[in-house]
């Protein structure tokens, strides 16, 4: 390993741009974070402007820069990350037609129906694109804006998720990797390029979408304008990275087959490199490229983890903190008095693909309690987990290690909870600042500091505390795994019932 200087990640969020700048041994010298607003125009709509993105990450990128010179180095490289999916619609001039649609935003129920239609159904959409029509993925929203902007429509001429723009106003160059542009659906996983195939089923021009790189390489150089808003030198490398959840998964060392990683944010993920590209049948789970060449990934998402326990604090905590919640809620015994959760606040992912389903409390009585109820949530996420890795392990990969990482994996009863459930040992990552030191990471690769990116993980991803599941409490947590897979069916109709309504 030679010594380059410092390398900067860069996470474009949904809350807004998080930085790390890190050295060449992969250590931590500084972070930075900016936020920036949300649009809801209406429900169930999510829109970002993207000049707010370009705004904030000048100026985090630009106090890191300042960081990294004065202790006497250059910043080497620049890797992208961010939240998938989230569409850019570009004109000729590169100028942004219309507010970004972000991943979580499910208008485009009419548009995935569409996308069945034209393919000829979900059978072959799995085949040429390894995953179902989801109202988050990108191809979704460019329909959309055909369906009902035919104005805007009639002015797209490029096509970018969150990070790429951010790459276009660094480099001037129109890109994206592999990872990212598996999540568009307009992507062959198994190929690792653009599907021609998708594109023209869809009537869409192959020329809309960027130049395809895998993760670790340099996709474009920092401009003299770009240097001018960052402080970044002119020339600097600026790599692909990668896709929030495979950048948070290089973060936390998992890049090899044989891992299992459950991340604990606002959404819940369980996610699996693979060495194959293996698609679920049926595309109840994701199959992504990995940020590592030659690697994919398998991946469970559930909208709705850590933020319904938020969710939870915010509404019906009583002003209590998270910490007397956790406390309360520790004061139950599993089973949570018989009260039972559905986490689908947001809609549902894996397994369900369901964008009506909603979240519900059931088996209250007058000896229920917040303590109750926080459990309750705590478990009802982890019975979510418990389909995504159900799946997983149904797809035929196998792993030796299971890691866990994210904001709600800092409690010890999420966690504990969560290795009863499942009812596989959990071990504790050490704390991380996530995707954006993975890009961070990614772009010391790139440079040439490390020659792969299974060498860059290498001492990363430490275990802090590791979780036992507790074999006396297997039998009240399989039944009641076996309620909520129930009471989901019973209520589905329902759920869909109602949003005719609202």
């Amino acid at each position: 390993m030679i010594s380059t200087g410092f390398f900067i990640g860069i996470d474009i969020g949904t809350s807004g741009s998080k930085a790390v700048l890190i050295d060449d041994r992969g250590v931590i010298q500084y972070e930075a974070e900016l936020d920036y607003p949300l649009s809801t125009p209406r429900p169930g709509w999510n829109e970002q402007d993207p000049a707010d993105w370009w705004n904030r990450s000048a100026e985090v990128l630009s106090s890191l820069t300042e960081i990294a010179r004065s202790r006497g180095a250059e910043v080497r490289g620049v890797g992208l990350t961010g939240q998938m999916h989230s569409s850019v619609f570009l004109d000729k001039n590169d100028r942004v037609i219309r507010p970004a649609l972000l991943w979580n935003d499910t208008r485009t129920e009419a548009e995935c129906r569409e996308i069945e239609e034209r393919v000829g159904g979900v059978s072959r959409l799995i085949r040429l694109t390894s995953n179902l029509a989801l109202e988050g993925f990108t191809a979704t929203k460019v329909l959309w804006l055909r369906n009902h902007e035919p104005e805007h429509y009639q002015r797209l001429r490029h096509l970018l998720v969150a990070k790429d723009y951010i790459r276009l106003q660094l480099t001037g160059e129109r890109a994206t990797e592999v990872s990212d542009a598996s999540g568009t659906l307009l992507f062959d996983v198994g190929r690792r390029a653009w599907s021609t195939e998708i594109l023209e089923t869809l009537d869409l021009e192959p020329e809309i979408m960027p130049r395809c790189f895998e993760s670790p390489e340099v996709t474009g150089h920092v401009s003299e304008a770009a240097s001018k808003r960052t402080g970044l030198s002119a020339g600097t490398p600026v790599i692909g990275g990668g896709g929030d959840q495979a950048a948070g998964a290089v973060g936390n060392g998992v890049v090899r087959p044989g891992q299992i990683c459950i991340s604990l944010g606002t959404s819940g993920v369980v996610f699996s490199p693979t060495a194959e590209h293996r698609p679920e049948p049926e595309g109840r789970i994701h199959t992504f490229c990995h940020t590592v060449p030659g690697r994919w990934h398998a991946m469970g998402v559930m909208l709705s983890a850590a933020g319904a326990y938020q969710w939870f604090h915010d509404q019906l905590g009583g002003g209590d903190s998270f910490e007397e919640l956790n406390k309360k809620a520790e004061s139950v015994l599993p089973g949570a008095g018989g009260v039972l959760f559905l986490p689908y606040l947001s809609g549902e992912r894996t397994p369900h693909n369901d964008p009506h389903a909603r979240g519900l409390f059931t088996g209250l009585s007058l000896s229920s309690g917040r303590g109750e109820m926080a459990r309750a949530v705590i478990e009802g996420v982890s019975y979510g987990l418990h389909d995504c890795l159900e799946l997983i392990r149904g797809a035929g990969i196998e792993w030796d290690q299971a890691l866990i990482s994210g904001g709600g994996a800092r409690s010890d009863l999420w966690c504990q909870i969560t290795a009863d459930v499942l009812g596989i040992t959990i071990s504790r990552l050490q704390e991380n600042p996530g995707p954006a030191y993975g890009a961070a990471l990614l772009a010391s690769v790139g440079s040439g500091v490390y020659s792969s990116v299974d060498e860059a993980c290498e001492g990363h991803g430490q275990v802090e505390r590791v979780f036992e599941p507790r074999k006396e409490y297997q039998n009240i947590y399989h039944e009641g795994y076996q309620r909520y897979r129930e009471l989901y069916r019973r209520m589905r109709e329902f759920f869909r019932e109602t949003a005719k309504s609202t």
